[in-house]
């Protein structure tokens, strides 16, 4: 199959199975016009490296798996080294969200202290806001 039907059957765009190729996560063929060609398996592939990619792994995480990526990743027991690789995966996005969350109460204290500064050079100067 063609790229665009393999993306049309795995919701892939076209730029990003050719980024998965480029990585060596699937491969095709070349016809005689130049066009890639895929083969069916490359449908389950990528449906698995999809389905990895929105579970937060990474494509360097997702190499770990290649030798599984033939199969229904979606029911097969887990291995040891996926486990592994999950965890830490999620250890490195908890602690971004700590980053984040952090980095949102400096601001909204910081917003809070310049709100009521300026409620408070406002009311000194005897204006005020009227709401109605």
């Amino acid at each position: 199959m063609r790229i665009g039907a393999l993306a049309a059957a795995t919701g892939a765009t076209p730029k990003a199975l050719r980024h998965y190729e480029d990585e060596g996560l699937i491969g095709s063929t070349r016809a005689a016009n130049g066009y890639r060609e895929y083969d069916e398996r490359a449908a389950i592939r990528v449906r698995n490296i999809r389905h990895l990619l929105s579970a937060g792994l990474t494509l360097a995480d997702v190499r770990c798996f290649t030798h599984c990526l033939d199969g229904d990743m979606t029911t097969a027991p887990p291995s040891p080294e996926g486990l592994r690789i999950a965890r830490e995966r999620l250890a490195v996005i908890d602690a971004r969200i700590a980053a984040q969350t952090e980095a949102r109460n400096r601001l909204a204290g910081a917003l809070d202290r310049a709100e009521a500064m300026s409620a408070e050079a406002g009311a000194s100067a005897g204006v005020g806001v009227s709401v109605g």
